[in-house]
């Protein structure tokens, strides 16, 4: 992978955060010479704002599929939102706190119910939804197919 290519996926990634009412520190894993990639969880260490992404593979902003790591710092959610493209969700460590579907175009974290660690959600095409952390950091890892566009609902 190149840099540039590396830089059009931060790039990418940062858009749908700035859409969803956070902001990211993020980073790119790079394949080794024979094209396998390994991510480590050390190698998402928490931003200044308490957020951080990992792109594992793929460019969401491209066709095919994409793999990304993010992590939630404790108190940290995104706002409502909605995705163009089905993406899939599965919460690696800690609770994460969501919000899914009706009702869900208005911010309030109080009625986010908790998803354990190690459970999986389908955020379909067109649902609204927000989610994040509460009282601890949390890492989820998503999938989709890109390109896909992440719109806020009542910016």
């Amino acid at each position: 992978m190149t840099r540039s290519t590396a830089t059009k996926w931060i790039s990418c990634i940062l858009g749908m955060f700035l859409l969803t009412g956070l902001s990211v520190s993020g980073q790119s894993i790079k394949p080794d010479a024979s094209g396998f990639i390994t991510a480590e969880p050390e190698d998402m260490a928490l931003g200044e704002d308490g957020v951080n992404q990992v792109v594992i593979t793929g460019d969401p902003s491209k066709p095919g599929i994409y793999v990304l790591r993010v992590r939630f710092g404790p108190g940290r959610m995104s706002r409502p939102h909605f995705h163009d493209q089905d993406r899939f969700i599965t919460v690696v460590k800690g609770t994460w706190w969501v919000s899914l579907g009706p009702g869900s175009e208005v911010f309030d974290p109080d009625k986010t119910v908790p998803v354990k660690e190690g459970s999986f959600v389908k955020h379909p095409a067109g649902g609204h939804h927000y989610d994040g952390a509460k009282d601890e950091a949390v890492i989820v890892q998503i999938m989709g197919m890109g390109p896909v566009k992440t719109t806020r609902i009542n910016p």
